[in-house]
Formats: structure tokens, sequence, C-alpha cells
């Protein structure tokens, strides 16, 4: 395995109080496989996503439970050895390029010193390296290419070339964080296939962080929903979205626009999502859910299993808390 995330827990402590961001949160990732991470704005995708990364600022921090990646759990590892698997072993891709990308270097100057930092190799093989993963991401000349400045790329290029940094050192994780957002269809169908294909024949295991249902439905494997920072349903993609168990996730399959008759209202998930200072008691997804009842005031169970949903009420699927 890869990746093994278990009960991981980070707050952020703030004067109006604690912010569990992420509330118990466990999955696993194997080589070459690719999980989809989705839930609404707010949910703690991203901040799940930076924790194993070790990128949590404060106030925020881990307090509980382990990242394990490749069996060692490197929450709590020195700041110096978490930087020699950054950018080396684990690898993130982050919703903004320019995020990745420094505006007044060249491409190639950022490429080569992201190869240098974690190999002892000289500038020529550096270069070639570059080169090569520009290429892989399906970025045309890529020898002129190096020599541009970020500015001079279009937004999906850039995109592609953040995607090159993360393959440089050939990372055994890579965590993207909704990378494809803000490109149009377009560019997000061609980056969507160049990842999927680069984690078929590299085996690298990739962590695909999205609130869109439709992009994890054709990329990824395995699915986990997240609501106020847990995790309430996993599954297979097939199963968790021909068949979901809790409300919330019927809820935002049915709020894909593609899914409604035409000139029917689009279905929405009723509310928002409540404060993680001042969350309700028991199934935090009661308020807004139409099948709750006094039973969701009592906190629901984890997940167990491969296929399993945390809610008291599951719709379809597997019983509460169990595998399938």
């Amino acid at each position: 395995m890869t990746l093994e995330v278990r009960n991981l827990q980070t707050h952020f402590h703030t004067k109006a109080g604690v912010v569990r961001a992420v509330d118990g949160v466990s999955f696993s990732v194997a080589e070459g496989k690719i999980l989809g991470l989705v839930g609404e704005s707010g949910s703690g995708k991203s901040v799940t996503g930076f924790s194993i990364m070790g990128l949590v600022d404060p106030p925020g921090r881990i307090v509980g439970g382990q990242v394990l990646f490749q069996g060692r759990d490197i929450v709590g590892l020195p700041e110096a050895e978490i930087r020699k698997l950054r950018g080396n072993r684990i690898a993130m891709i982050f919703q903004d390029p320019m995020m990745t990308l420094n505006p007044v270097l060249k491409v190639e100057t950022q490429m080569i010193e992201a190869i240098r930092a974690h190999a002892d190799v000289d500038r020529k093989t550096a270069w070639t390296r570059a080169r090569d993963a520009l290429g892989q991401v399906g970025i045309p000349s890529p020898e002129e290419r190096l020599a541009s400045y970020p500015h001079q790329f279009s937004g999906g290029m850039r995109q592609r070339v953040a995607i090159a940094i993360a393959l440089l050192n050939k990372p055994d994780l890579i965590v993207a964080d909704e990378p494809t957002t803000a490109l149009d269809v377009t560019i997000q169908g061609q980056i969507l296939y160049e990842v999927q294909k680069l984690a078929r024949e590299t085996r690298t295991a990739l962590i695909w962080i999205t609130h869109d249902l439709s992009v994890v439905a054709s990329l990824a494997d395995e699915i986990c929903v997240m609501y106020a920072g847990r995790i309430v349903e996993r599954g297979s993609v097939d199963e968790v979205l021909d068949a979901p168990a809790h409300p919330y996730t019927a809820g935002l399959i049915g709020s894909v626009p593609s899914r409604n008759a035409k000139g029917q209202p689009l279905t929405q998930i009723p509310g928002v999502m409540p404060s993680m200072l001042n969350l309700p008691s028991g199934c935090a997804f009661r308020l807004r859910c139409a099948h709750a009842d006094a039973r969701c005031e009592v906190a629901p169970p984890e997940p167990v299993g491969p296929r399993g949903v945390r809610c008291v009420r599951p719709l379809a699927g597997p019983r509460t808390g169990a595998a399938a």
C-alpha cells in the first residue's frame, strides 16, 4: 500500500474556538490507483491533502492519527526529513499553477532546481529530464518551452507544467488539489486523460481532490465523500455513483446538471454546510437531510471496509459501518 491514512485529525485553534477541519479521516491508496476525494467547499478535502504533505500552517496542526507512506508514519517527522520526501517521493499539484511556478524564473530553471534538490545529477542531465517531462504531459516543442517564463503559457499549459514538475522525480504518490477547476472543458479533458495514462504507466498512486463528481466518474478507481471534516461514504466509483447510500452523496449526484430532465429545475441540497465551530450533535448533515429523524441525533459509526457509509438511515448499498 503506497499510502494509508488512519484517523487523521487536523485542528485549527482560533480565538473563536477549535475548528476540526479534518476529524478522524481514514483511507488508503494502492500503487497505480486513483482515489477521488470529493465534497463541497469547506468539507476538509484540501486540508486533508495539505496534512498529508506536511503543509498545514499555524494555527492549524495535526493533533492525532497517522499518515503511513509506504509503511512509515510521516506525521511529526522533522522538517528536514519531510523535505526529502516532498517533491521527491510525494508531490502535490495545486489548484492554481502559479502557487507552483515562480513568475520571474524561466521554466527550465525551476524544473532543473527541483531535480537537483533531490538527485545528484549535472545540469545537462537535469535539463534532459525536464524536457522529457514536458513532452510527457503533451507540451509541444518542449525544448523551446523550457526557455519560456510562466506568463508566456496559457492557463492549461501552465497546469501541464505544474503536473510535469510533480512528475520530475518519479514520485510514488501525487496529491492533486482541484488542478483543473479553472480550466475550460476541452483542456480539462486532455489533462484528465494524461493523468490517467501517467498513473497507469508509472504506477504512481494519485489522490484527486475535487467537488466535481463528473471528473471522478471518468478518472478515479475509488471515491471517498467528505462532509464537515469526515468521510461519510466510500467505495468504488461505480458502486458509489450508481447506488449512493448516504443522502449527502445522493444530493451531490442529483445536483449534476446532466442528470436533470430538460426544462426541469436543478436539484439542490437545501441549506449550507454548518460552521465547523458549531456542528450539530449526531450526524452533521441531519439539518439538511430529508431522511433525518430522531436516530440521527446520535453520531453514526465510521464506515468500515472497502464499501461503507456513515449514516444510520442509508438509502441503499451497505449497512451502516459495514462492508458490503
